[in-house]
């Protein structure tokens, strides 16, 4: 009998289902939290519950995805999971500074409110704050949507780096409803526009009916997120809601670095985006960012 199976059955045993593998890689990666900075694979055992033989396995698997190191007998945590712990830092921070801004914003507005950065070609909703009325929007709280047909994504997009304007539309500009902006060109002139008027509109380009504003969240450099109303409705809006958006994203960046500090800062990179000297990352960082990462 494997271990796989070994372990299978002791779980039955024990009235409990079997471990799935990313479950026993929590597992091993827990071990680590509250320990020393090095532990054996007997130590990894004895903190886990995990047979040797899987342990074992687990832990030569994440030593080649970089989450962890090997010296000799030790381990260590690796420099790819540092890295996920100061992403999940950097967007925690982020995102406890705006929440009260964005609430400020749907109660003035009346529509609902987004927060989301860029992953990729993509944009992950970090907050979505509004009423039942606005059940009709299709978004989520850790939900994930094209960049290039939503107003945050080109909000974020016109204050990137070319390389990253020119991949997403290499991965394509597919259309998802008869608005949506297909042509390379066309694409690249709206976020033209929206660099000169600061805010980038989204008008049905993703869903029918479903109208956004959205102002990137940046100093003097790059963005490294955008706020955004949306609704149905609000096309008749947008000019209007504009000025409270920019001003939304603004007051956000202020309560991140202080008035002025992005000119004087030296700007750190944190998960593919620029931000002014983004915290270190702690043990509990990273284990809170294993436990709640499905909106990643």
């Amino acid at each position: 009998m494997t271990t796989s199976a070994f372990e299978a059955v002791e779980s039955v045993e024990a009235g409990m289902p079997p471990l799935s593998l990313l479950e026993k890689a929590a597992k091993v990666l827990s071990a680590f939290e509250s320990a020393g900075p090095r532990l054996t694979l007997t130590d990894v055992v004895q903190r886990s519950g995990i047979r040797r033989s899987s342990a074992h396995r687990i832990l030569d698997q994440l030593v080649q995805l970089r989450w962890l190191e090997r010296e000799g007998r030790d381990y260590r945590l690796g420099m790819g999971m540092l890295e996920l712990g100061a992403m999940a830092s950097h967007h925690n921070r982020l995102r406890r500074a705006a929440l009260p801004h964005l609430h400020a914003l749907h109660e003035s507005t009346g529509h609902l409110v987004h927060l989301t950065v860029l992953d990729g070609s993509e944009v992950v909703y970090l907050e979505r704050i509004g009423g039942a009325d606005d059940s009709v929007v299709p978004s989520r709280m850790g939900g994930r949507q094209p960049a290039y047909c939503t107003a945050s994504g080109k909000a974020i997009l016109a204050f990137s780096d070319g390389p990253l304007v020119e991949q997403v539309i290499r991965d394509g500009l597919r259309p998802r409803t008869p608005r949506t902006l297909t042509r390379p060109e066309s694409f690249r002139r709206e976020l033209a526009a929206t660099r000169e008027r600061g805010v980038a509109f989204d008008y049905e380009e993703g869903y029918r009916g479903v109208f956004c504003v959205a102002a990137p969240l940046r100093g003097a450099g790059r963005a490294v997120a955008a706020i955004s109303v949306c609704g149905h409705g609000v096309h008749r809006e947008m000019e209007r809601l504009a000025p409270a958006v920019r001003g939304c994203a603004r007051s956000v960046w202020q309560s991140l670095f202080g008035p002025g500090r992005q000119s004087e800062k030296r700007a750190q990179t944190v998960g593919g985006v620029d931000a002014p000297e983004a915290p270190q990352p702690s043990m509990d960082h990273m284990m809170t960012w294993l436990r709640f990462s499905d909106w990643m």
